[in-house]
């Protein structure tokens, strides 16, 4: 993979998803624009080539690069913008707590929880897109080891390994009450059971800690369509 060669992403459609909190007993919905989002996880030979780092306890260009933490996973979005001329998503002042998104950006960031749902289920409604031996590798099918992204079918949106061989980073903060900086984690394990396979299962980590089983894929802002002049948008109009 050449760094300065854009990686192929797949436009997500705009939607609706409901998301809930199982300590508060509360469900919010969150509103959708179009987005674009990576076909499988940042694997170790992409993440070698913009950080020349090899993180991961399990080594092969093809696996899913884990042993990142939030904070790796933000600067890799950067470093990875910068490298392909686009302009980078986060401002990293210092520690988690202080790192800002510019949603203007162009650049690659970590998807919303949202928008990792509402990407995983594809239209869907469902625990899964799935049967799950078919969609993900998890503890009852992994042989428990890691395994080459895309091996598995993906939804009907392109989507591979949204469930199951890592957990996902996603940018939201997971309960900041109880566990403050704390960053959701999404989409089950290579080590997990059945029931963390499925879709609206939430996890969360501190966003230094780094596991063997902890990923990330990449989202791409789209930009808002160009506002008309003012004449042509009165021609139109009248």
């Amino acid at each position: 993979m050449d760094v300065n060669e854009a990686v192929e992403m797949v436009t997500v459609p705009p939607g609706r998803v409901t998301l809930s909190d199982r300590r508060t007993q509360r469900s919010w919905q969150a509103e959708l624009a179009p987005y674009r989002l990576a076909p499988h996880p940042v694997t170790q030979e992409q993440y070698a080539q913009v950080t020349g780092l090899r993180p991961s306890t399990a080594q092969g260009d093809r696996l899913p690069v884990e042993g990142v933490s939030w904070l790796d996973a933000v600067r890799f979005c950067n470093a990875w913008s910068t490298q392909q001329g686009l302009t980078p998503a986060y401002r990293l002042p210092g520690d988690a707590e202080s790192v800002e998104w510019d949603t203007t950006a162009d650049g690659y960031r970590l998807p919303t929880e949202a928008e990792w749902e509402h990407a995983c289920r594809a239209g869907t409604t469902a625990a899964r897109y799935g049967p799950l031996d078919e969609i993900a590798w998890h503890r009852g099918n992994s042989a428990e080891r890691i395994h080459s992204v895309g091996g598995r079918q993906p939804n009907s949106w392109g989507l591979y390994d949204m469930l199951g061989n890592v957990w996902e980073w996603c940018w939201d903060v997971y309960d900041a009450e109880v566990y403050g900086t704390y960053r959701v984690l999404r989409g089950g394990g290579w080590f997990d059971e059945r029931w963390s396979c499925r879709a609206s299962v939430r996890r969360r980590s501190h966003p230094t800690f780094r596991i063997d089983d902890v990923g990330f894929r990449v989202a791409r802002t789209v930009p808002a369509p160009a506002a008309l002049p003012s004449d042509q948008a009165a021609r139109l109009n009248g």
